[in-house]
């Protein structure tokens, strides 16, 4: 790609839908009402004050500038990556992606002190498998997470592939013989 800076439109992209999302959940529902959508799925407004499945969420409040700085930091080098590297499609989309995610949940950080989570995925639907469960895990719901968490996990998992597509295409070199 000639100009690294057309890889930031599909972090605008998913940085719209993240905010959309969250601004249209924050409307609609209070804090913690859930909203079923289907048998495994409820909407539900949660606000995490930790990273993620809520870590550090009780540490007292440092943590918003933690998880802040560490966003802020990763969003520069993710940009100094797209630039050395804008040639690299699928390297370029994940990044793209983990920076749209990045960004979206220090939008919450900054403007809430907290990540405003609501996708709430669950087993309740399968009743003897959830009773199973819940004796080894304690619940049945997934930790509730948002559009910037779901960018950042496919990113992450296109990095992981893409990592191991390079190595396959990679030729073997060989050794002094």
């Amino acid at each position: 790609m000639r100009d690294w800076r057309l890889w930031l439109i599909p972090s605008a992209f998913v940085l719209v839908i993240d905010q959309l999302s969250k601004w249209a959940v924050t409307e609609n529902l209070t804090h913690l009402e859930s909203k079923p959508v289907s048998g495994f799925f409820n909407l539900v407004l949660a606000h995490n004050y930790g990273a993620a499945f809520s870590m550090l969420a009780e540490a007292g409040g440092w943590q918003r500038a933690l998880f802040s700085g560490i966003a802020i930091v990763a969003s520069v080098v993710i940009l100094w990556l797209l630039s050395k590297h804008r040639d690299e499609k699928i390297f370029c989309f994940a990044l793209s992606l983990i920076l749209a995610g990045a960004l979206g949940n220090l939008i919450d950080r900054l403007r809430f002190g907290y990540v405003v989570d609501f996708l709430d995925f669950h087993l309740e639907s399968f009743a003897a498998v959830c009773n199973r469960l819940s004796n080894v895990v304690g619940t049945c719901h997934w930790p509730a997470f948002n559009v910037a968490d779901s960018a950042i996990f496919v990113g992450a998992a296109l990095l992981i592939w893409d990592s191991f597509r390079s190595k396959q295409r990679a030729p073997l070199q060989k050794g002094p013989a």
